[in-house]
């Protein structure tokens, strides 16, 4: 297995003067850096950026939009008033333009506190933040498109250790302020987002998520604090559960296609995703767009899905694999082979059957191969990149880097414009590699595209490259000039470039020096990013 021992803090080169973000991460001494190298972390992942504390820190949220969430409820305490949210007013602003709904049903629409839709539905019940748990079934879709969101809110409930990170549990609606908060990762570090609990509504219920036992309430309270980082609930569609993920974890994500012709077999998804689900993985997958495919089959067409679970049973003496499947409309299933009513769960043992459950409640199991077919995309997120090989005991470290892009000054374009040396350049030294086993993946890199300003719906999303190179002993440090890379050959560099969001790479790096350039295809662009390296260690 490759390994590396050490990774020198990258020094950020984005132009002539260096960005405050940058120059803050330079000025991290060594000392530090090997300190926190050496730290031991459950979760096997030790961010260097945001050591635990530090702003910015799971443990110590950024204020989103400069909101004390803390402060704010005892303000409102103190005055004996509810809280209502500037920032994100209960207004037709907030929900946005509805492709779906005409501009009288717009005009129709009604913001409620809890306990007042509860008291217009004719309820005696009391409003709970979370009863019992949270629970997949908790919940279920609205009108607004977003069955991307909901069914990553489903995937996230299997893992509590994320969920409470997301949802601060400590909420209720006792010693009541109308004031709420939630917590997601944006761009590089960890957010709270304060919102007030007046909710959408039309015809006295919710517009978007709403809770199966009518007066639970984390689930569109989340979804709200959600759309005020999005700008508005209108500016949920679109997007994928990768980019949710991304938001509740700030892991790593990957994208597979299994009815692509170079996708991975249905053999090595299947090991990809035991390899996720014991890493305790975000998982979601999006159907196919072709009718033939999706016709007569039960599924949505293009729509999101959630991954419960994986098993194998015993059919005839032989293995069969299956997966669990969630719909976030919480009905609408598949109906083929090993379905709730399939005949073939009658010819296995009484134990194995238990697994079935024969009720209208969105979730379903399929046949692997099934599943490969019907599925054209898959999303896995991980805290850390072990699932990528199945090593759960690696321990990774993490550095972020805030860049940009600046037209005129550090926007080079690609490799073959005269200005590419002016990109933001970032150098590493890789110093240790197991031989024993070549290939492995040491190194992964994301290079996510931010808003200038605002939400991010606000995005504008370029073309963009990482390119490495190796360089050689005795360069001297600082900028690498243009005459560098014409004399040298990129090491890695893909040949095609991205807009994507999030840019995810494997690398497998030989030990020495390295500068890793983030590029849009064409130059003079103004944009910022996010750099995230991770590097293994050989601890």
């Amino acid at each position: 297995m490759l390994h590396i021992s050490h990774l020198a803090i990258p020094r950020c080169f984005s132009c002539k003067e260096e960005s405050v973000a940058c120059h803050s991460a330079q000025n991290l001494s060594e000392d530090f850096v090997t300190i926190i190298i050496m730290a031991k972390s459950e979760t096997c992942l030790v961010n260097l950026r945001y050591p635990d504390g530090s702003e910015g820190s799971p443990s110590n949220p950024a204020k989103f939009k400069n909101q004390d969430f803390a402060q704010i409820k005892a303000d409102c305490l103190q005055k004996r008033e509810l809280f209502v949210d500037n920032e994100f007013p209960p207004n037709g602003l907030s929900v946005g333009d509805l492709p779906d709904m005409s501009p009288s049903q717009e005009s129709e629409v009604k913001w409620l506190r809890p306990a007042d839709l509860l008291r217009e539905r004719g309820k005696k019940d009391k409003p709970a933040f979370c009863t019992d748990g949270m629970s997949r079934f908790d919940f279920g879709q609205g009108d607004v498109g977003n069955c991307w969101f909901v069914s990553a809110i489903s995937a996230l409930t299997f893992q509590t250790n994320l969920m409470e990170q997301v949802v601060p549990m400590d909420q209720s609606f006792e010693d009541y302020a109308g004031i709420f908060h939630f917590r997601f990762w944006w761009f590089g570090k960890w957010v709270d987002v304060v919102i007030d609990d007046n909710l959408p509504t039309e015809n006295k219920r919710l517009l978007s998520v709403s809770s199966k036992c009518g007066n639970e309430f984390w689930a569109p309270l989340l979804e709200k604090a959600y759309a005020k980082l999005c700008g508005s609930y209108a500016n949920m569609r679109g997007w994928s559960s990768s980019d949710a993920f991304k938001d509740f974890t700030g892991g790593v994500n990957q994208i597979y296609y299994p009815t692509e012709p170079n996708a991975p077999s249905c053999d090595e998804l299947w090991l990809t995703l035991s390899r996720a689900t014991k890493c305790k993985s975000l998982i979601c997958c999006t159907t196919s767009r072709k009718e033939d495919a999706m016709a007569n089959t039960g599924l949505v067409m293009g729509h999101a899905y959630s991954v419960t679970g994986i098993t194998e049973v015993e059919l005839n003496a032989s293995k069969v694999r299956l997966v669990r499947v969630m719909n976030p409309w919480g009905r609408r299933e598949w109906n083929g082979k090993w379905s709730d009513k399939s005949d073939l769960w009658d010819k296995v043992s009484p134990e194995v059957k238990k697994k079935c459950f024969d009720r209208d409640d969105g979730e379903f199991w399929m046949q692997m191969e099934d599943f490969c077919s019907c599925f054209a995309k898959v999303y896995i997120c991980c805290e850390t990149p072990n699932f990528l090989d199945g090593d759960l005991k690696c321990q990774w470290n993490c550095m972020i880097y805030d860049g940009s892009w600046v037209a005129g000054t550090s926007a080079g374009g690609n490799v073959k414009h005269s200005t590419f040396a002016t990109n933001p350049q970032y150098r590493i030294q890789v110093t240790v590699i197991d031989k024993k086993e070549p290939g492995d993946k040491n190194i992964v890199l994301s290079l996510m595209q931010k808003p200038h300003q605002g939400n991010r719906n606000e995005i504008r999303l370029h073309k963009t490259r990482l390119t490495i190179y190796k360089i050689p002993p005795g360069t001297p440090q600082g900028r690498l000039q243009q005459d560098f890379f014409q004399r040298n050959s990129p090491v890695k560099a893909e040949k095609t470039y991205s807009t994507r969001r999030d840019l995810i790479e494997l690398h497998s790096l030989e030990p020495g020096e390295y500068v890793i350039i983030p590029s849009t295809k064409e130059p003079n662009i103004t944009a910022d990013f996010a750099l995230a390296v991770y590097t293994k260690t050989d601890e």
